[in-house]
């Protein structure tokens, strides 16, 4: 959440299933999570936000994500002749997806049914995209955080971070307590 706020928005909204506790930043609409698979959740959080103003979801799952690496992108000149954004995840799926012009019925049919959490998410997902003759802009690749082995790799890449600190705690207190 701190990465994001650092990159300029009209809105922030975290889409979340329970309430917020503590953690939540000011700053932030809260809005529930839908119900159904990952890909109805993601459709129904674009149709939250439907509207004139761009907007861009982010997984949770990968704390190397620095601010600039959307500033530019994300920039009025950077938006200009783009319909949609997609950042590839190292593992076939995407870390970030946006639109534009976010419509809810749009991001059904972009969504709605893609296999997700599969090596193959990405690639249907871009295929969808090219149907709908959508202008994307391609964010770089990052590194989802799914299990111990892909933590230690975006520990290495970001040394000096909180998460590779919190990281090397927990590391250390699981081979204390086994």
């Amino acid at each position: 959440m701190m990465t994001l706020e650092q990159v300029p928005a009209s809105r922030r909204v975290l889409v979340l299933d329970g309430l917020p506790g503590r953690w939540l930043r000011p700053g932030w609409d809260v809005v529930p999570q839908a119900e159904g698979g990952l890909d109805r959740r993601l459709a129904a959080a674009f149709a939250t936000v439907a509207g004139p103003a761009p907007a861009l979801l982010v997984g949770m799952d990968t704390p190397q994500l620095a601010a600039r690496t959307l500033a530019e992108p994300l920039a009025p000149a950077g938006r200009a002749g783009v319909d949609a954004w997609f950042g590839p995840a190292t593992d076939g799926g995407f870390w970030a997806f946006g639109l534009a012009r976010p419509d809810a019925r749009l991001a059904a049919r972009l969504l709605v049914d893609v296999p997700m959490s599969t090596s193959t998410t990405g690639a249907a997902l871009r295929a969808r995209l090219a149907a709908e003759g959508l202008r994307v802009r391609e964010l770089p690749e990052l590194t989802d955080v799914d299990t111990p082995a892909t933590a230690d790799d975006v520990a290495a890449l970001t040394p000096g971070s909180r998460f590779a600190a919190t990281w090397r705690a927990a590391r250390v207190e699981s081979a204390l307590v086994g």
